[in-house]
């Protein structure tokens, strides 16, 4: 069975900023990751992906922030539940209106 590792924030922040201060060592980018990603103990293409997100991060590189995909996941989370809870009141609505005109035509 295979087990992913897991690394610390703290790890991935030190593995990036030793690629960010080895990379003018380096021709490309690739070669400084590949180069420090043994000496981290994880594969270049997990190290690229942290490289890559640190530079979305800082604004370097074009894509959606850590911070702006969080809270796009918590609005979604909460539609989520709105939704669900606004269907609950409809339903309930709905009952209680069937069990108003049952009433009066009991009466």
């Amino acid at each position: 069975m295979n087990k992913t590792k897991k690394f610390s924030r703290e790890v991935r922040e030190r593995a990036v900023r030793m690629v960010l201060e080895q990379r003018s060592e380096y021709p490309t980018l690739w070669a400084a990751v590949t180069s420090m990603a043994p000496k981290i103990g994880c594969v270049p293409q997990t190290l690229l992906s942290w490289v890559q997100r640190h530079e979305i991060d800082t604004g370097q590189r074009a894509g959606v922030t850590t911070a702006e995909a969080q809270r796009v996941k918590e609005l979604e989370r909460e539609n989520k539940e709105l939704r669900r809870a606004n269907e609950i009141l409809k339903l309930a609505s709905a009952f209680f209106a069937q069990a108003e005109l049952d009433r009066r035509f009991k009466s």
